[in-house]
């Protein structure tokens, strides 16, 4: 928080009262611009865009969506919230993120079409989504699974949430699949301190999804009329003026991280201990630097070592397979998610290390 994003902040309302409109779709028109989406709309939250982006392609309580499980718990939260089923596939190594050649396999062993739909034969449920993550701000192969998910006949929903500014090419992660969902939570690259934003190429659906998280209301000029299910879901406007904000300061921090990562390079080169880096052809933000130790006995000395000096370094999540309430989900063969999860810590990755 620079002071000059505090007066961009603050000159937002220059009148001394809170707009109801304009500093949303301020920020949903650079969110558009920065990352080439067609439509994006502002949300409270990265869950409540899951959620909601998952419901408008008719996600529901007899149907499956597949995922990760080397993620934050709120992605399969938002399965949950519909009702669904998570169906669990493993990741690749050098992305921390959802595996084609692993889908490729488990959709041919587990799974069958059905005309134009995918069912998961042991539970006979259909597979209404696809929901692979871009772990820590690193780009999955996202155009692997694009295709792959095509001829399975499965919507792909991106999980973006930690990857605003990365790019795979010249393409923003989050516009390769029928939706993605972005969070500008307090620890996010660019934070509103809370907040989340759904984009999408297809405007028609875009425009249902800005409706259903405004309650569903009708435009009118004073009369209150619903004709569906709606959700609060809208990102409350102080929010957005400080995501505004933070987009236009967006160049320099992706520089301040890029930096910082270099730093880590250069020192861990000469090191045992792998960091992670990006995969040619992409370009990560990287949100979190992230360093792979040899097992989860040097991981856990780490941790200890560094926290106790004062310098915050994190495991990974807990596999969501390993979680009560999603330890009896189906699920492929989890190597790399395994693997992963014993081995990954997170370095400080401040904007302003």
């Amino acid at each position: 928080m620079s002071k000059a994003i505090i007066e961009y902040v603050k000159a937002q309302y220059p009148e001394g009262f809170i707009p109801m409109h304009a500093p949303v779709e301020q920020f949903e028109a650079q969110m558009s611009a920065y990352t080439g989406a067609a439509h994006t709309t502002a949300v409270v939250n990265g869950t409540s865009g899951i959620h909601i982006a998952l419901h408008v392609l008719d996600v529901g309580p007899e149907d499956a969506v597949i995922t990760q499980p080397l993620t934050f718990v709120a992605t399969c939260n938002a399965i949950a919230y519909t009702g669904a089923l998570p169906l669990f596939d493993d990741v690749d190594e050098d992305t921390m993120g959802l595996s084609p050649t692993a889908l490729a396999a488990y959709l041919e062993e587990a799974c069958q079409l059905d005309g134009t739909q995918c069912r998961h034969k042991a539970t006979g449920r259909l597979i209404k989504a696809c929901l692979p993550m871009h772990t820590f701000g690193f780009p999955c192969r996202i155009q692997e699974l694009v295709a792959l998910c095509e001829r399975w006949c499965i919507p792909i929903v991106e999980d973006a949430a930690e990857s605003l500014g990365s790019r795979v090419g010249d393409r923003h992660t989050g516009t390769f699949g029928r939706l993605g969902v972005f969070s500008f939570n307090g620890n996010k690259i660019a934070t509103a301190g809370g907040g989340g934003a759904v984009v999408t190429q297809a405007v028609a659906l875009g425009q249902r999804i800005k409706h259903l998280t405004t309650t569903a209301k009708q435009p009118h000029r004073w009369a209150y009329r619903h004709e569906t299910l709606g959700f609060n879901y809208r990102m409350p406007n102080i929010n957005a003026a400080l995501a505004c904000a933070q987009l236009e300061s967006l160049p320099q921090f992706l520089e301040n991280k890029r930096q910082l990562a270099l730093a880590y390079q250069a020192f861990f080169a000469t090191r045992t201990e792998q960091l992670l880096w990006e995969r040619a052809g992409t370009s990560a933000n990287f949100w979190l630097n992230t360093l792979r130790v040899s097992s989860s006995a040097v991981r856990d000395s780490l941790l200890m070592a560094t926290n106790e000096v004062g310098v915050m370094t994190r495991p990974v999540w807990e596999l969501m397979t390993d979680l009560p309430m999603y330890q009896n989900c189906p699920k492929g063969p989890l190597p790399n998610a395994t693997l992963l999860s014993q081995q990954i810590v997170n370095l400080p990755s401040s904007v302003r290390l």
